[in-house]
């Protein structure tokens, strides 16, 4: 009898191809689906692979129970033990080709130049290992990460940059008006792209200040994210600096003035001493930074409020004409997407539970 072994269950990898097509075809400007939310789809099949390993473990060892693998063999010498694993990967492959064509995949065919109105915005987020602390759910930086989100989400016509910050500053995204390749930037900031901890505010708004279009003095807006722990200094002279180019500065607090310990491996961060280490939020920082740079200090709770504060803020400011590429017309992939699955149902319907002859499958 040819059992199944432990290796058989890579072929269950197979899975992913599709899942990673996506993820790679998202990163493209060019693409896009008309209806993402069918993707989620997708996740259906984790539970159903679970459940399938189940149930072959589970058959194996009733059959090892029933009897030895040479008497089976005799029994039931055509009966094949390892295509039914062939199956369910044809069955999930198919599964996962109808949900990406439901998505409605499309692939820009046509680019020019469109007009639009708006300002540029830059968003420096603080990446700094204080921003693990759990004193607001899920965590600082899971938190500014849903509200960059939320954020991205209320965007129209504006360009967007972003900027990570610690101990030094990054820039992530130039100006843009891609939303999506936003979305996928902010999906990877954490603490571990930027080695150097600290809080270097003052660099980040350099950095911001550079990315802006340099003979424009209006139109600028940079929004930083941070806890205010351990600052470099050297922040006045960086806010002066961008007032005087036309930047106007936002800070949202994230954090509370408790204190929250900061995650470090298994442990939390201790002091020389061996005691616990507590971060705060330094709100008379950030406030002062908002007003010395001529904008607005928030404290971020829910997100939703602050949305709404910031573009009331942010609509004050006076927009500009600009021209951006962009692609204008799409065509519809869907029907690869639902032939790839036909052609699998058809492979899966034709394979049957008895062994090939010129196999041991």
């Amino acid at each position: 009898m040819s059992r199944s072994k432990p290796v058989h269950y890579a072929w269950l990898l197979v899975l992913l191809v599709p899942a990673l097509a996506v993820f790679v075809l998202l990163r493209e400007t060019a693409f896009r689906f008309s209806h993402k939310e069918f993707l989620w789809g997708m996740c259906i099949l984790a539970p159903a692979i679970v459940l399938f390993t189940f149930f072959q473990v589970w058959r194996e060892r009733n059959l090892e129970l029933f009897a030895r693998p040479s008497l089976i063999d005799q029994l039931i010498p055509d009966s094949s033990f390892d295509k039914h694993i062939v199956k369910f990967i044809l069955l999930s492959l198919a599964f996962e080709f109808v949900m990406i064509g439901f998505a409605g995949p499309q692939i820009g065919t046509k680019q020019e130049k469109v007009k639009r109105q708006g300002i540029d915005v830059m968003v420096a987020l603080d990446v700094s290992n204080s921003m693990l602390s759990e004193d607001v759910k899920p965590s600082r930086l899971g938190r500014a990460k849903n509200f960059i989100s939320n954020f991205i989400d209320s965007l129209q016509n504006d360009r967007l940059g972003m900027i990570v910050f610690a101990g030094r500053a990054y820039t992530q995204m130039p100006l843009t008006v891609d939303y999506s390749a936003a979305r996928m930037y902010l999906k990877t900031l954490g603490p571990n792209m930027v080695p150097t901890q600290g809080t270097n505010i003052a660099e980040a708004i350099d950095m911001a200040r550079k990315g802006f279009v340099q003979e424009d003095n209006s139109h600028k807006a940079l929004i930083i994210i941070s806890d205010g722990e351990d600052n470099e200094g050297g922040v006045d002279d960086a806010i002066a600096q961008a007032t005087k180019e036309g930047v106007k500065i936002f800070t949202i607090g994230v954090g509370s003035g408790n204190g929250s310990p900061i995650p470090q491996g298994a442990d939390y961060k201790r002091d020389e001493n061996g005691n616990i280490v507590l971060s705060k939020l330094n709100q008379e920082m950030m406030q002062d930074i908002a007003s010395k740079g001529n904008g607005k200090y928030f404290l971020l709770g829910s997100g939703k409020d602050e949305i709404a504060s910031i573009f009331n803020e942010l609509g004050r400011i006076n927009t500009r004409a600009y021209e951006d590429l962009a692609f204008t017309d799409f065509d519809d992939q869907y029907q690869w997407c639902l032939t790839i699955a036909a052609v699998l149902l058809l492979i899966e319907w034709w394979i049957s539970e008895r062994k090939f002859k010129w196999s041991t499958l």
